[in-house]
């Protein structure tokens, strides 16, 4: 793989994927689109796919446009490296309850639940906290062990425990990242968590 890999960050409308895309390209990173483009996903070393919001919206917004079909054919079948972030992590599991159920790319074991917490915390869970290692993860491979991140989410993956690489403790264990194969994703925002979220970043773009 090229130390200057070509990175396409999904553009389906519910991303955070210019906060995210500053971010990569203060890492030194050149070949960087914001884009839906089949073509520029087929063509790309490496995908991200954001997420703020909703997980019915971002579902639907995928499927208007047919990106779950090409996202398929990339990273199921061709084994693309991606890395989801929060609503993006969710997106790749069974499915979600919230708003209803709503069905997800099914890529990872596990459905998104509502937090449920002790009363004397809140939700959504928004703010820094330590995540602790489960199992070996490339994209950690940079940052020091009990990293903080930053979390802003009422939802979380009950992921099977197989693909959990990592966790944070809010009240419950919350899945703070997965991994399968070639599919990462993690719940916090590494665009919104300085310096370990630039080590996540620069972990993920070195193991492809």
């Amino acid at each position: 793989m090229s130390k200057n890999p070509s990175i396409v960050i999904i553009d389906y409308g519910v991303g955070n994927t210019y906060s995210v895309s500053n971010a990569i390209k203060a890492l030194g990173y050149k070949k960087i689109k914001v884009s839906k483009d089949k073509n520029h996903i087929r063509e790309a070393d490496a995908l991200i796919l954001p997420g703020v919001g909703a997980f019915d919206e971002a579902v639907r917004n995928l499927k208007k446009h047919n990106l779950h079909l090409v996202l398929g054919e990339e990273v199921v079948v061709k084994k693309k490296p991606i890395l989801g972030i929060c609503v993006g992590m969710q997106l790749l599991s069974e499915g979600s309850e919230e708003n209803g159920w709503h069905e997800g790319l099914n890529w990872i074991s596990g459905k998104v639940k509502k937090l449920k917490i002790p009363a004397s915390y809140s939700v959504p869970h928004v703010g820094w906290n330590n995540i602790k290692f489960n199992k070996s993860n490339p994209i950690f491979s940079l940052t020091k062990d009990q990293p903080n991140f930053y979390f802003d989410h009422s939802y979380h993956f009950e992921a099977t425990s197989t693909y959990i690489s990592a966790t944070s403790e809010y009240g419950i264990e919350v899945t703070a990242a997965v991994q399968k194969e070639n599919i990462f994703g993690v719940q916090f925002h590494p665009e919104k968590s300085q310096i370990n979220g630039f080590r996540l970043f620069r972990g993920f773009f070195n193991s492809i």
